[in-house]
């Protein structure tokens, strides 16, 4: 990695760290970035992966204070996301490295999709905050946190934003607080997902060090500043990041 790269790789840390906390589709940032410098995308995805934990760990820490009281529901809903995470991190390395290939330009589509509704799924979550009766959401919200852990072990853009508008819509309480949670969730899939990929796996180990440094950095400042950025400027940045991204990949196939 020379200089240029490695500036740039670092950039799309930052900013895919602060974008973790707020929103939660830092992903869409940094592989893309990995892409453009001619990384095959599993390596990319898992050297990605690995990069980002510190950044959701430092966003968690960020949000600390809405994570008081919230210790039953980590603990219920964390179990999902470390069976979600293990799944989906086997899945990618079991698989054909093909088949990765092959839907991650779906999934960086239906990601940037999500990322675009994303302010209709946060009125529709207050709205529902009022007429939601349950504070854990029963089983179908644990099996939802599960298969957001699978999708997020896997190759992971957007499972915020998918955490976020299951929450607001099945539990009752504060976004805020529940971005929280959101952010401690993430960071377990990350971080479990990044523990297999470092026992079995190929890892950039420079690209992974660099964006772990931008992620973190970018993880504390989105924590503590991300909710005064026009959130229409950071939806704007991530879709047109992730269509590009998507097109590379076709067009590589």
């Amino acid at each position: 990695m020379d200089a240029l790269e490695a500036v740039a790789v670092g950039a799309a840390g930052v900013a895919a760290g602060a974008i973790n906390a707020v929103v939660g589709s830092g992903t869409l940032i940094t592989f893309p970035t990995l892409l453009a410098f001619g990384y095959p995308p599993v390596l990319a995805n898992v050297s990605n992966n690995i990069g980002l934990v510190p950044g959701v760990l430092s966003a968690a820490y960020g949000y600390r204070r809405e994570l008081k009281g919230q210790k039953k529901r980590l603990l219920r809903f964390g179990t999902a996301s470390l069976i979600g995470g293990i799944t989906g991190a086997l899945l990618l390395l079991k698989l054909p490295a093909d088949a990765f290939t092959s839907v991650v330009p779906v999934l960086i589509l239906t990601a940037c999709v999500l990322v675009v509704l994303q302010p209709r799924l946060s009125r529709w979550s207050k709205e529902r905050q009022a007429t939601a009766t349950r504070t854990d959401g029963g089983v179908p919200m644990w099996l939802g946190v599960l298969g957001t852990g699978v999708y997020g072990g896997y190759f992971g853009a957007a499972q915020g934003v998918l955490l976020m508008g299951m929450f607001g819509s099945f539990l009752q309480d504060d976004l805020q607080r529940l971005n929280g949670a959101k952010n401690v969730l993430a960071s377990i899939v990350n971080g479990v997902a990044a523990v297999i990929f470092i026992a079995v796996a190929d890892v950039d180990w420079v690209a992974a060090a660099v964006i772990a440094v931008g992620s973190t950095l970018g993880g504390l400042t989105g924590a503590k500043f991300g909710r005064r950025l026009p959130p229409a400027v950071l939806r704007a940045v991530i879709v047109v990041v992730g269509v590009t991204a998507s097109v590379i990949l076709l067009v590589r196939g």
